[in-house]
């Protein structure tokens, strides 16, 4: 018996292409520096397909095409002129970019760092699903981990989230280290005025906070492929530690692999990247995603 599979007739292609073509289509894009490696597209379209969606999902990349913070606005126009529907963004323009909205959440709006615009009716609306997506990768990944005393590196668009999303999970206290110190000064200002007198401070002595610490966050580039390194010295991670990174390309950043080396409890940041997307995908599209779903694709990836 012959296993030779029947290639598709050029018929059964036409009514393919025209059953493609009557799905509805959605336009977005992710703007960031860096970001090739990036698996948000993929994870959007195959939804989106799922979903019965033309999605089509676009990088741009700062790094790639010699630019910085400052084409953002051309870079809105062009996206509401080409209409996306809207827009992924990243380091470094999470809090570059809210000058340019017409409006934010209320969630952008406390945090002061955006990670998705919907554009709709010639407006750009901010909004920020970073803080969610750490908070449900939590719950799933360490959720019977001590909170007592965390210390979170970076104080950034995305450490605002991480840390928004660690007080709303129940820790005691932040304590934030960042190469800005005035900028981890701001964001234990502004989280103490939301949650509470003492919740978070800024120090420069890492000894002694990781000493101190029963996890640590990280938050900056640090990890990346085209940002290699580790925010912390490998000697003050220790067994009884947890220790999170917010870097999901690659999986295993170079801090996490020392991390489990040293027996911590860990979790990468693709639980995140998942999380997100699916508010990311809520909100471009007005569909219900799976996130089951999604987080199966990322994983077969």
């Amino acid at each position: 018996m012959s296993m030779t599979r029947e290639r598709p007739s050029s018929a059964d292609r036409k009514r393919e292409a025209e059953r493609l073509w009557t799905w509805p289509s959605v336009l977005v894009g992710l703007v960031g520096a860096g970001i090739q490696a990036s698996r948000t597209p993929r994870l959007h379209e195959r939804e989106g397909a799922e979903q019965g969606l033309r999605y089509v999902y676009k990088l741009v990349d700062l790094e790639e095409l010699g630019l910085d913070v400052s084409a953002l606005p051309e870079i809105l126009t062009s996206a509401q002129r080409f209409g996306f529907a809207g827009l992924n963004i990243t380091y470094p323009c999470k809090q570059a970019v809210i000058p340019l909205l017409d409006e934010l959440s209320p969630d952008a709006a406390a945090l002061g760092a955006v990670n998705t615009i919907v554009l709709k009716d010639g407006r750009r609306i901010g909004h920020n699903t970073d803080w969610w997506g750490f908070a449900e990768s939590f719950k799933r990944e360490l959720p019977d981990v001590r909170k007592d005393r965390v210390v979170q590196f970076g104080a950034g668009g995305a450490g605002a989230a991480v840390a928004h999303a660690l007080l709303t999970l129940g820790v005691g206290e932040i304590t934030l280290i960042d190469s800005h110190e005035e900028r981890a000064r701001n964001l234990a200002a502004a989280l103490s005025e939301r949650f509470g007198a003492g919740c978070a401070s800024a120090k420069s002595d890492i000894v002694e906070a990781m000493a101190n610490a029963d996890g640590m966050v990280n938050t900056t580039p640090l990890g990346m492929a085209k940002y290699p390194g580790m925010p912390v010295p490998a000697e003050l991670l220790r067994s009884d530690l947890w220790i999170a990174d917010i870097v999901y390309f690659p999986l295993e950043t170079e801090l996490l692999r020392q991390a489990r080396a040293r027996g911590c409890r860990t979790m990468s940041g693709g639980g995140m990247a998942v999380f997100q997307a699916v508010g990311a995908f809520r909100l471009f599209t007005d569909r219900e995603p799976d996130a089951v779903r999604m987080l199966q694709h990322f994983n077969e990836m």
